[in-house]
């Protein structure tokens, strides 16, 4: 009996459908070895970044490919570009795409037009792809899976969508708000403050309003905060870089090496 061809479905979706809390952390460097030991830690997903990073398409792919041998969701915080740019991280099979300072109503408009398949958007369809499991899906299937086991993430991390902040989380295709307050700081000029009254507000409002849209609450937090995260409403929490824990383990050592031989 032939094998029926479907994507991989996404650890991420399936927890937050049912309710759970899921875990991310966050890789800088481009190894896709530092992909797989995080996922073989039992993360539920891995955030890779295309905006801060000097990451190129061939590591894209093969930090995919580590992540999918552990069951474990990429996620891709694109560079903003052309549509190309949107599109291509999901056509290399990664999960989701997270899309950073979605500054209006009109914006996530297109972000949902440049993301989504008919009937919701006019993302280009190709299908040739690891997504499509190399043309092996039929194409009703392919928008099906796509719509149902992929996801799209907004950042909100300046204070300018605030004003159209349920607009933006009514609009169908976007599955999650991710609320970013290292910016949001720098954007209101209180810089990493992230006690400030406006950030406090601001982290509590996109949780409400996200759950109130049918929509995911997406953040950044520590295990310190995790309880509070989860008590507002927030259900995707990363936690962490690669690059703090090396920092961390090489400056331990380096200053005992240090105290020893001096």
């Amino acid at each position: 009996m032939e094998q029926k061809i479907t994507m991989r479905p996404s650890r991420v979706l399936a927890k937050l459908r049912a309710g759970e809390v899921v875990s991310c952390t966050k890789v800088n460097l481009m190894d896709s070895r530092v992909v797989e030991i995080a996922a073989m830690a039992g993360f539920d997903c891995i955030w890779t970044d295309m905006e801060h990073i000097p990451n190129d398409w061939s590591a894209i792919e093969k930090q995919v490919l580590a992540a999918k041998a552990y069951n474990t969701d990429l996620l891709v915080r694109i560079s903003r570009g052309g549509y190309s740019d949107y599109i291509r991280p999901l056509e290399m099979d990664a999960t989701g795409i997270m899309v950073p300072h979605v500054m209006s109503l009109e914006d996530a408009r297109n972000v949902v037009r440049m993301t989504r398949f008919h009937p919701i958007g006019r993302r280009p369809i190709d299908g040739g792809n690891a997504d499509g499991a190399y043309c092996m899906l039929e194409l009703d299937d392919y928008l099906y899976q796509a719509k149902h086991e992929r996801f799209v993430i907004i950042q909100i991390e300046d204070p300018e969508p605030l004003d159209e902040l349920e607009e933006i989380a009514a609009l169908d295709g976007i599955d999650m708000l991710f609320f970013g307050p290292g910016d949001f700081s720098h954007g209101i000029r209180v810089p990493g403050k992230f006690d400030h009254p406006l950030v406090k507000e601001a982290r509590k409002r996109i949780a409400e309003v996200a759950i109130a849209n049918n929509k995911f609450a997406g953040t950044v937090g520590s295990l310190s905060n995790l309880d509070e995260l989860i008590n507002l409403g927030y259900r995707f929490i990363s936690i962490g870089a690669d690059v703090l824990a090396l920092t961390a383990y090489f400056r331990d050592i380096a200053k005992g090496f240090t105290k020893i031989v001096s």
